[in-house]
């Protein structure tokens, strides 16, 4: 058989090149994930079409069902295997408090990428899809939290025992002061992109909100002489 005429790929003698199975079927899983991902996001999970998500990955509908097995399985699979890579690349707030040369840079810093990876559109789009469906999903919402409370929260909390422990803040109770310090500086931000995205983030607005958060913040918590 000349090579390219056939169905399946030859190499130059003419011989079929078979996929390696795992290979193929790694490629397929990533083709469907990608094009169910947009689909969810741009329709919602009623509205999204596994007609739709069969053209966009070029998979056959019967092995979407066959990877995933019904289109819920398919959503909680898809949006439940992203949101733990939400804050992928958050430094540790210990770390990044460390590194400054004091605590009110070293927050600042902190807060300013948490709001990077917070407000970027793809986190906004997929935080507004799992409000919409925390009802029928609510295990996304407990599973956001986790990861959260994995990535930033817990590591926050733990900078600010040892900030106190070492005389450099008075923080009675670490746990609500990050949910302070959190609503103090991304908080406004993150709820306009929700429910207003097609406002325009303005970077001068947001590092003043930041910077006045960590303010706010600090004057609360500063270490007692």
């Amino acid at each position: 058989m000349p090579a390219g005429t056939g169905q399946d790929p030859t190499d130059e003698y003419g011989i079929p090149i078979i996929p390696d199975p795992a290979d193929a079927a790694s490629r397929k899983r990533r083709a469907i994930i990608d094009a169910a991902l947009a689909e969810f996001l741009a329709e919602g999970y009623s509205a999204a079409s596994m007609d739709a998500i069969t053209a966009k990955s070029g998979v056959s509908k019967a092995t979407i069902y066959k990877h995933f097995g019904s289109k819920e399985r398919l959503f909680l699979a898809v949006v439940g295997g992203l949101l733990p890579r939400t804050y992928a690349d958050l430094a540790p707030a210990g770390a990044t408090i460390a590194a400054a040369p004091d605590v009110r840079t070293g927050l600042v810093r902190h807060a300013s990428e948490l709001a990077r990876i917070l407000l970027r559109p793809e986190i906004m789009s997929l935080r507004r899809l799992v409000i919409g469906e925390i009802d029928r999903f609510p295990q996304l919402g407990q599973l956001w939290y986790r990861v959260t409370y994995d990535m930033n929260n817990g590591p926050l909390i733990e900078a600010l025992t040892e900030l106190t422990a070492a005389g450099a803040l008075h923080v009675p109770d670490p746990e609500l002061a990050v949910q302070q310090l959190v609503a103090a500086t991304v908080g406004i931000p993150q709820l306009v992109q929700t429910f207003a995205p097609a406002t325009e983030p303005d970077a001068t607005a947001l590092t003043a909100t930041i910077e006045s958060g960590v303010d706010l913040f600090l004057a609360r918590y500063a270490a007692r002489s």
